[in-house]
């Protein structure tokens, strides 16, 4: 049997497998859960279930943070525990191609190479993708022609917005805001407006069913802590609130957005304002964020279908495409 080849997009917040000998996608939390410090207790999908609820003996974590890896040892033993998951527990020798962002320090980059390598994955060759490119093609973009495409990927801890052309990156800019950023605005809405402590579970939920709930003209109902009485409590959260509380942060990536645009050399312009721009990351199916996008610039928003897999679906078409190999490249100064 050929060797296997998988595709990882290490999100901040959920970790994308891709597989090549069964061609599916695994997605799960980046979450790991650590018992007395050492033991590994939960992973995946079975700590974030635990998280805000574990005794004090249980650190449930993310070994990522604002995009790069913020704890190497948690997140090789993740990698070694999904790869051999996806694998039915006996790990083979295999190839891998990573996603990394763009806007990072050369050190951060060698470290998503590092931790594939050290992971015990049995990894051959290791390639490393950029993210931004990898997200154009999942999105279903011929990256390779010298069309300027606007990618802005709205993730968990930050927002990435690229200018592709020719198979590069033309510009490209990280801020740190994202998915995270908009649960800690909702749950402070709440506590000023009602006196109420909510967790980021909750703040998630309401944030996801907003489309749904104003549709119904129905509030969210929350439980949480009164900050008075200190006992738990219900409540229903107008919709209208949420949305304030979300609109400085979706402000804030419009005028960044505005910036790589006043950048843009003006035959890429032309191509962006032909084409519009296109919205991805799992934070960018927050109600109403693609349409204040779309009356912020004045361009057209495409929002992807799968917008916490269009990295992933990326990566997995360089892997299935010769075409599009030449995107993949190995770190300098290391053997492929």
């Amino acid at each position: 049997m050929a060797n296997n080849i998988f595709g990882i997009d290490l999100g901040t917040n959920n970790i994308k497998i891709y597989s090549k000998n069964d061609d599916s996608v695994m997605v799960e939390k980046n979450m790991i859960a650590i018992e007395n410090k050492k033991t590994l207790f939960a992973y995946g999908n079975s700590a974030y279930e635990m998280y805000e609820k574990a005794p004090g003996n249980i650190h449930i974590s993310y070994p990522l943070c604002k995009g790069v890896i913020a704890d190497i040892h948690n997140m090789e033993t993740l990698i070694k525990y999904f790869i051999s998951d996806m694998s039915k527990g006996s790990i083979k020798p295999a190839d891998y191609y990573v996603a990394v962002p763009t806007d990072v320090t050369e050190v951060e980059k060698r470290a998503f190479y590092d931790l594939i390598k050290d992971a015990g994955v049995k990894a051959k060759k290791i390639m490393v993708v950029e993210k931004a490119v990898a997200d154009g093609l999942g999105l279903d973009i011929d990256v390779k022609n010298s069309q300027g495409v606007l990618v802005v990927n709205i993730g968990y801890d930050t927002t990435e917005i690229s200018i592709l052309s020719l198979g590069g990156i033309v510009l490209s800019k990280l801020i740190k805001i994202g998915g995270l950023k908009f649960d800690d605005a909702i749950r402070a809405g709440v506590r000023k407006e009602y006196n109420l402590l909510i967790g980021g579970k909750t703040a998630e939920n309401v944030k996801f069913s907003l489309a749904e709930l104003e549709a119904s003209g129905k509030g969210a109902q929350v439980f949480g802590r009164d900050i008075v009485t200190g006992l738990p409590v219900e409540r229903e959260i107008p919709t209208s609130l949420v949305d304030e509380c979300l609109r400085e942060h979706f402000n804030m990536i419009i005028d960044n957005i505005k910036v790589i645009l006043e950048r843009t050399p003006p035959e890429l312009a032309a191509d962006i304002y032909r084409h519009g721009i296109y919205l991805t990351g799992g934070a960018s199916q927050v109600n109403h964020l693609a349409e204040l996008v779309s009356i912020g610039t004045g361009l057209k928003v495409n929002v992807a279908s799968e917008p916490m897999n269009s990295v992933v679906l990326g990566l997995a078409k360089i892997i299935k495409d010769d075409n599009y190999k030449s995107v993949a490249h190995a770190i300098e100064g290391m053997s492929k």
